[in-house]
């Protein structure tokens, strides 16, 4: 039978609690959607840092598990027919968490599927869209003469945010009384847009109060806020 430590990222961040989904991540926009989602279910778990400043994303252990070099990654010693799974996306972690849990996803088929939606919707559109105004507003686009690309982008950021702002008008959450994936996937790109990125007012944030209302009550729950900071930065 397979064990944690024959897969080659337990060599560089040895897993002290090898009962426990095993976290590689960093605590980015996409890295605190699972550790939100960790946190929220309440699924132990051990978190390991992925530190970028000294390109550990690169790393041959890292790359075995993840090979986008992207965080977040998990590794579950307890997954589907009792055999370890490996798993990289924070979309289809976010999936197989809320499927091992029962929780943060609709249990018919339609809600279902318009939850992955949404889901989709925030991994396709407001994640890359958002990131590209970020870097032509904080990052090494900023310097650059011609505006028409971070104003191509931020016109983008501000047309998802309508669409965003216009499916909370009448509802709670993306998919009504009910805080599901498509929630914990979508506000930490909100709150970095305005926050890390400070681009709040470059996209006219104070236009969208749906959206803002939606991310308030988000930041306001126990499990987002310890989710925030994990894995810690050393």
């Amino acid at each position: 039978m397979t064990a944690l430590s024959d897969f080659p990222i337990t060599t560089k961040w040895p897993a002290l609690r090898p009962d426990r989904i095993q976290l590689y991540s960093l605590p980015t926009p996409n890295g605190v959607k699972v550790s939100i989602m960790l946190e929220e279910t309440g699924l132990p778990y051990e978190p390991h840092l992925v530190r970028f400043d000294t390109n550990e994303q690169y790393s041959p252990e890292f790359l075995s598990l993840s090979p986008n070099n992207k965080i977040p990654a998990i590794l579950d010693p307890n997954g589907p027919d009792d055999r370890p799974l490996g798993l990289f996306e924070s979309g289809a972690i976010l999936l197989y968490l809320a499927d091992k849990s029962g929780k943060f996803i609709p249990q018919d088929a339609g809600g279902r599927y318009e939850t992955i939606q949404w889901l989709m919707f925030q991994m396709g559109g407001i994640g890359p869209m958002f990131g590209q105004v970020g870097f032509f507003n904080k990052f090494a686009g900023k310097e650059y003469e011609d505006k028409r690309p971070r104003d191509r982008y931020v016109a983008e950021a501000r047309r998802l945010l309508a669409v965003l702002d216009t499916r909370l008008a009448d509802r709670a959450w993306i998919m009504g009384d009910a805080y599901t994936i498509a929630d914990i996937a979508t506000f930490p790109w909100v709150r970095n847009l305005i926050g890390f990125y400070e681009a709040g007012d470059l996209v006219g944030i104070g236009d969208f109060k749906h959206v803002t209302r939606a991310l308030e009550a988000f930041l306001a729950r126990p499990a987002v806020v310890r989710g925030l900071d994990i894995p810690k930065r050393v």
